[in-house]
């Protein structure tokens, strides 16, 4: 063998034990996919013109820990900032409340109601979260009975009664396992909030921008604990607070009283406009009397349930009370339901979804109670008053839930920068403590209160320029108020 050759076996020897002893060079990671965006679909409005809204579709893995398996669409959609690339901010994530709240069209809708200046500064983006419209919609079946009409009557009163009431939850629980039994674990909050940051890089932000109404403040402070140093600017509105599902329902289901006693003194302060009595006390044995007959009679298919669904949605927001003191006295006069009447049918398909996404999203975000609290609680309820309102009262089906979640639902983070907290103080249905609880795990934070206000969803909603200006300032130039800021609020309605 010649030298030639010894030296090139030698070289070749070094080379391959080179290239054994030393590491691999990293593998860069795939760059996320980018949305293409085209047309909507038909429950997402038009803006006015120039404007127009844009939708796009987003793979993403049903179960993270296992990306090589099924695929769920993610679907969104935009309108584009209308400012000079000078003004612009960058994306705005919005998200309207449930869970079970379709997000797609609320691009559009609560668009139109933001400060001109958040218009001019951010693409607004909506999303149906996993599980909801037009994203892998979740169903349940029949839910338990949930959707017959005349539906059973929500309030248990006596043993017979709550064991009914009990059996019905089960029901509800084995009919949502039955429909979506290999989902129950993947459509928590905490995986939407994955889908935030895989929406945050296909649009190739840094940071994610968020504006969370109602649950959607406890998305957002969901994406804060898992995305600290992606978050950016995020507005949290009519805060839930970092409570378990079912201790939130519980707290709501007795803020409605307070706030069902406000609407009867309003009401008879207005005894000439509605005919209704002159006393709080005289509206509540009017209230009764419908409800009651109802329970005994139902009109067309509506009865209590269906009555206490029309009470619960006109609590919240003081705009609705004169339509239900109308529809209240209408009935007692005429015997008409149709003043208590939603405008769709609870039965619909969009219904459907959004009660069995809630339920599935409330399950799958923590423990659940277990019957005997469920019973505990509404008797000691009904001592407070005999005839609540239980309506909200959707995480007691989490007590027979099939999936049991490992762990609760992890909210706001102090590695995270200050975000901004707004609250209506009288607002029963996410009642302000809860904002006021969830700030202690927010370090920096701020707390915008609307004084003197019942209704729920505060920015670009009620109209007050305090609350409107100051959270417009943050979201345009990042500034944080010194100290929480408290506004004066518009009081009770005038009636119509």
């Amino acid at each position: 063998m010649t030298a030639r050759v010894h030296r090139r076996a030698l070289l070749c020897a070094l080379a391959a034990l080179t290239a054994t002893a030393l590491p691999a060079a990293p593998a860069r990671a795939a760059p996320p996919p980018a949305l293409r965006f085209g047309a909507c679909p038909d429950s997402v409005p038009d803006p006015p013109a120039p404007e127009r809204v844009e939708c796009a579709r987003l793979s993403v893995p049903l179960d993270r820990a296992h990306p090589g398996g099924p695929h769920i669409e993610i679907a969104v959609s935009r309108v584009r900032a209308s400012g000079s690339p000078a003004e612009r901010r960058g994306s705005l994530l919005v998200n309207p409340g449930g869970p079970g709240g379709s997000g797609l069209p609320y691009a559009v809708t609560k668009r139109a109601k933001l400060p001109q200046s958040v218009r001019r500064a951010y693409d607004v983006i909506g999303f149906d979260p996993r599980g909801v419209g037009e994203s892998a919609p979740a169903d349940c079946g029949p839910m338990g009975g949930l959707f017959d009409s005349p539906g059973a009557d929500p309030v248990p009163t006596g043993p017979v009664a709550e064991r009914t009431y009990l059996a019905s939850l089960r029901d509800l629980a084995d009919d949502c396992a039955a429909a979506a039994r290999d989902r129950l674990p993947h459509l928590s909050t905490e995986q939407t909030a994955r889908d935030m940051d895989a929406i945050r890089a296909a649009l190739g932000e840094r940071r994610t921008n968020f504006l969370g109404v109602s649950y959607g403040s406890y998305l957002g402070a969901a994406y804060i604990a898992r995305f600290p140093h992606r978050t950016g600017r995020m507005v949290l509105d009519s805060v839930v607070g970092p409570r378990d599902w079912y201790d939130f329902d519980v707290l709501q289901s007795r803020a409605l009283l307070r706030q069902r006693d406000i609407f009867f003194t309003w009401t008879a302060t207005h005894a000439d406009r509605f005919g209704l009595g002159h006393s709080a006390a005289a509206v509540r044995r009017a209230y009764l009397r419908v409800r009651e007959r109802l329970a005994e009679q139902p009109v067309q298919a509506f009865g209590p349930a269906e009555f206490d669904r029309t009470v619960y949605r006109a609590l919240g927001r003081t705009e609705r009370w004169a339509g239900l003191a109308d529809g209240l006295r209408t009935y007692l006069r005429d015997g008409s339901t149709d003043g208590l009447r939603p405008e769709t049918d609870f039965d619909s398909p969009a219904s459907r979804n959004y009660e069995a996404a809630n339920r599935l999203v409330k399950c799958a975000d923590g423990p659940g109670p277990t019957p005997r609290e469920i019973v505990t609680d509404i008797r000691r309820t009904r001592r407070i008053d005999s005839q609540p309102v239980l309506t909200g009262m959707e995480a007691s089906s989490c007590a027979y839930w099939h999936h049991r979640p490992a762990h609760r639902t992890r909210l706001g983070s102090p590695e995270a920068p200050p975000v901004l907290l707004v609250a209506s103080a009288h607002d029963p249905v996410t009642p302000a403590e809860g904002a006021r609880q969830l700030r202690r795990l927010l370090p920096g934070s701020r707390l915008i209160t609307l004084d003197n206000d019942y209704s729920h969803g505060v920015f670009a909603s009620r109209g007050n320029a305090c609350v409107d200006d100051n959270v417009a300032a943050y979201l345009v130039e990042g500034t944080v108020p010194p100290t929480d800021r408290r506004c004066a609020g518009p009081g009770l309605p005038e009636a119509p």
